[in-house]
């Protein structure tokens, strides 16, 4: 799947903007793709303000919230039900080529894969938000990257989810 060239703006203008939850239900998504990964149901959500994943029992958001301060946690693990859920951020700071190959890589790891899902969003070609979903044998990890071209800042989550 090559990415989706979005025609709203994106809400949230740097890093320092998103926001994480696991409680909040469906919000407005610009698009969405439905996969069945070893049995479990998972939805990957592009959202103006970044992106949802919900996965079995999960509900991740990671987005600018209105009202919601912004700052994600470097490492979250939660149990739900039979599943070990493990979350990881990182926000990286490039100089201008080195941003651009970054990007360019995101791009090219989504493009072509049935398990990704990503949108451009207007004015750059590098306002890039991406997901991609693996397969593991004790359940699924999935990794997003949200770009930030005009403070150079990419946003990268790592996700796990295993049964216990």
């Amino acid at each position: 799947m090559s990415g989706i060239a979005l025609t709203t703006p994106y809400l949230d203008t740097d890093a320092d903007q998103l926001s994480f939850s696991l409680v909040l239900p469906a919000l407005d998504a610009l698009a969405v793709r439905d996969l069945t990964i070893g049995g479990l149901d998972v939805q990957l959500r592009l959202l103006g303000a970044s992106h949802q994943v919900f996965a079995g029992p999960v509900r991740e958001t990671v987005a600018c919230l209105p009202g919601v301060a912004g700052g994600l946690p470097g490492t979250t693990v939660r149990e739900f039900d039979d599943w070990t859920y493990r979350f990881d951020a990182r926000v990286r700071h490039f100089a201008s080529a080195g941003f651009s190959n970054r990007v360019a890589w995101i791009r090219s790891r989504s493009d072509g894969n049935p398990e990704a899902l990503y949108g451009i969003f207007p004015g750059s070609p590098e306002a890039v938000t991406a997901l991609t979903v693996d397969r593991h044998a004790t359940g699924l990890s999935w990794r997003t990257w949200h770009t930030y071209p005009q403070s150079r800042q990419i946003v990268a989550t790592h996700t796990r989810l295993e049964a216990r």
